[in-house]
């Protein structure tokens, strides 16, 4: 029994020692711990970035060789400091602010001191690299913008801060990452993977050669390239019509959901957040407050989508049976209720859907969502069916899309009414401005680009995307899949013709393009801002949306002008010009709009708020005007808050202004 358990206690040491040297052999010595060995100086191997082009394969961005300056703080002897500043061109106090910080998170790991050396400034440094112990030279590759369009679409890469670091293990202490646009959303595609060297040291620190001979070492692995939706020339041309205006153009391509343009302004080169200078840059752009260039209006800004949103009212009517294409309403000059008006332009009554639509009156689609909120016994049940039916449509929600940045817009429920009144104590005229787009609903271009898309559609729209195609990757299957809305397909053709005759006889017909049949849609938001703790009443914005051709429509698209007086006068021009641009693929036919466009500037509107003087319209005020139908049209406006023009269409045409 005593030689069994003899026996048995030898055997248990014997694998206790075996276990031991296992694991410091094969679990010690591996990769794993090689992170925390002092004795193994770790160099990154950075992979080469994914180019990114645009639909038709021109390349938008590429890469250049950038140099950084490393250091492990742990390794530093001293050495000549005012030397070495002068040889980075910075302060001594950067210099010990740079070496604090990299001391504080790792005295053993590597950090970057200096980031993106220029080739001269490496050449000149490397010379004297042997003075400096403790220091190194990594290569790596910056971002290199090949146009100066698109700064929101492409976005650019930045440092990672020490939240990135503590919740993704992959990034150390000055690796780059994605911070905005395209370079975000893909930013794990776009990557690649980071590959490493260990270097052993001996007890004198001196580099002997890799690690056993490299085999813990890894290849880097490049990133892959990506073709997104953009039409590089559209976004171009988009980004010129909207110079010195402020607001936001999405384009999409209605059978596929996929974004052709999609421009914010005011915008700035992308090439300007590269380099040495992004921090200095990046910080100008982002106190910028009263042009907010880092400000994507077309996917953040949520406004009122004024009389856009009619139709949506009109294709719930339909849907609800409370309304006939045929149904006629009257407008004098408005819609009274409650002791109170709901003011609308001069324009024939009373009016049919159609009518309704191309001459966009408000008495008429006040009608309309009276009967569908009290369609019902309680309000609260209309003012649910009719909000189910909006969101349909993708409004008041994300979208659910590739996009780095956005908004959820606002669609009200009985509920919001509800916390406002009490429950079951408000009714239709309580919120009847949201039947003519203001009121409780906010939208964003991108919402009503992809609410055009669905009814250039007929009934449904693909989830809006700026991926094409990823090298050696499939696209989500959620690209690919129509969304329906709750209206049947046989509403819309109505609806659609309204549109069309929006650009026949109706408020864009000033903005026809000839051979192309638009369907659109003008649109005026009320426009308020708090000033010193005072709400005040600005310009108007100006808002289009519109698709075309009329039958297998090809572009759909919302444009909107902060400040731009009424739907027809900027947005609607640019529209028109954007879509023939696309579809022609040439030169536009209508050189008087586009004239207009680049040469007329709101700049004068976005200084009102902030120039500290009274503002308004003054007896010096000049507005230059095109035609005869802006003419008309403003001189209505002006007639209610007792204005008067001083001065006839055809001076307009000789002295192109019009005093008042």
């Amino acid at each position: 029994m005593r030689r069994f358990l003899l026996v048995i206690s030898i055997g248990v040491v014997g694998l206790i020692f075996i276990s031991r040297l296992f694991y410091l052999q094969i679990y010690e010595g591996g990769s794993r711990n090689l992170f925390e060995d002092n004795a193994i100086r770790k160099v990154y191997d950075y992979p080469k970035r994914g180019f990114v082009f645009d639909r038709n394969g021109e390349l938008l961005v590429s890469n250049q060789p950038s140099y950084d300056v490393m250091f492990i703080p742990r390794e530093v002897k001293p050495f000549d400091t005012l030397e070495f500043c002068s040889l980075l061109k910075i302060t001594k106090q950067t210099f010990d602010n740079i070496f604090e910080k990299a001391y504080h998170y790792s005295p053993w790991l590597p950090s970057v001191f200096v980031p993106h050396l220029s080739k001269e400034d490496y050449a000149s440094l490397q010379e004297k690299m042997r003075k400096f112990e403790g220091f190194y030279i990594q290569k790596r590759s910056l971002r290199h913008y090949e146009t100066t369009i698109g700064a929101n679409v492409l976005g650019d890469i930045g440092e990672v801060n020490d939240a990135i670091i503590a919740r993704d293990p992959y990034y150390k202490m000055g690796d780059l990452i994605g911070k905005q646009g395209i370079e975000l959303s893909y930013e794990k595609t776009l990557r690649g993977v980071k590959g490493i060297k260990f270097i052993q040291k001996d007890r004198f620190n001196r580099d002997l050669g890799p690690y056993k001979d490299g085999i813990f070492d890894t290849l880097p692995k490049p990133g892959s390239d990506v073709t997104i939706t953009i039409d590089a020339n559209l976004q171009a041309y988009g980004e010129l019509l909207m110079q010195n205006k402020h607001g936001g153009i999405i384009a999409i391509e209605p059978a596929t959901g996929e974004i052709l343009a999609m421009v914010s302004t005011p915008t700035y080169n992308p090439n300007l957040l590269v380099g040495r200078q992004r921090s200095v840059n990046f910080s100008k752009l982002y106190n910028d407050s009263i042009n907010k260039p880092l400000y994507d209006r077309g996917l953040q800004a949520m406004y009122p989508p004024g009389s856009p949103f009619k139709i949506i009212n009109a294709l719930i009517g339909l849907q609800e049976g409370v309304v006939t294409t045929e149904d006629r309403f009257s407008c004098a000059h408005g819609y009274s209720y409650g002791g109170r008006k709901m003011g609308c332009h001069g324009h024939p009554s009373p009016l049919a859907m159609n009518g309704g639509i191309y001459n966009s009156c408000n008495a008429y689609f006040a009608n309309v969502y009276r009967r569908i909120i009290d369609k019902t016994k309680k309000p609260s049940e209309g003012m649910d069916i009719w909000s189910n039916h909006v969101k349909s449509f993708g409004l008041g929600n994300y979208l659910n899309n590739d996009l780095s940045v956005g908004q959820p817009g606002k669609i009200p429920s009985s509920k919001t009414y509800d916390q406002v009144y009490g429950k079951n104590r408000w009714g239709s005229t309580f919120n009847l401005s949201n039947s003519i787009g203001q009121g409780e609903v906010l939208t964003t271009p991108i919402q009503l680009a992809n609410m055009s898309a669905a009814i250039a559609n007929r009934g449904y729209y693909y989830t809006p995307h700026i991926i094409k195609h990823i090298e050696d990757h499939t696209i989500d299957a959620k690209y690919t899949t129509p969304i329906h809305t709750t209206i049947n397909k046989e509403h819309f053709e109505p609806i659609v013709q309204g549109m069309f005759d929006v650009y026949n006889h109706g408020t864009a017909a000033s903005v026809q393009i000839k051979g192309i049949e638009i369907c659109g849609k003008t649109g005026t938001a009320e426009n308020f801002v708090k000033v010193n703790g005072v709400r005040m009443q600005l310009t108007d914005h100006s808002i289009f949306v519109a698709f075309a051709p009329k039958d297998n429509p090809k572009i759909a698209m919302a444009v909107f002008v902060e400040n731009g007086y009424w739907g027809a006068r900027f947005a609607g021009k640019i529209a028109s010009l954007m879509i023939e641009k696309y579809i022609t693929k040439g030169e536009t036919s209508r050189k008087d709009m586009e004239d207009w466009i680049l040469w007329h500037t709101l700049e004068h509107e976005y200084a009102k708020p902030y120039s500290g003087k009274p503002f308004g319209i003054n007896k010096n005020t000049t507005l230059e005007l095109v035609d005869e139908k802006e003419y008309q049209h403003l001189k209505e406006l002006l007639k209610q808050i007792n204005i008067k023009i001083m001065g006839n269409p055809e001076e307009l045409k000789k002295n192109q202004g019009a005093n008042l």
